[in-house]
């Protein structure tokens, strides 16, 4: 199997993100291990990355944290989707559409 390039993350790690805390609050091992596992280990998002994307995220009020125990018993940080990071996830699906789209049409002229 091919090794992702982590750099290809690098644009789409918020919609990632937001998309999985749709689902619930996670702490941010259980994110890298959704997106993990629901990408069949292809997408592996990095501490280094995810940790300061969450908190621009709850800086501009689309996620919000709380302290809570995690599945072993251990204090972690759990985020979960705002109002406002419902709207943006719509506005960064919509985004990753026609760049997909854009990118589909340009394969297909090449």
């Amino acid at each position: 199997m091919v090794k992702p390039k982590n750099d290809l993350l690098q644009g789409t790690l918020a919609l990632l993100v937001l998309k999985t805390l749709a689902r619930g609050p996670l702490h941010g091992y259980g994110i890298t291990l959704h997106i993990q596992m629901v990408s069949k280990d292809f997408l592996r998002v990095e501490e280094g990355s995810l940790y300061p994307a969450l908190h621009r995220m709850e800086q501009d009020g689309w996620v919000s944290a709380e302290w809570g125990l995690s599945e072993n018993n251990r204090r972690a940080r759990y985020y979960q989707l705002t109002a406002k990071g419902r709207k943006q996830l719509a506005e960064e699906e919509k985004n990753w559409e026609r760049l997909t789209q854009a990118v589909a049409q340009v394969l297909q002229l090449a």
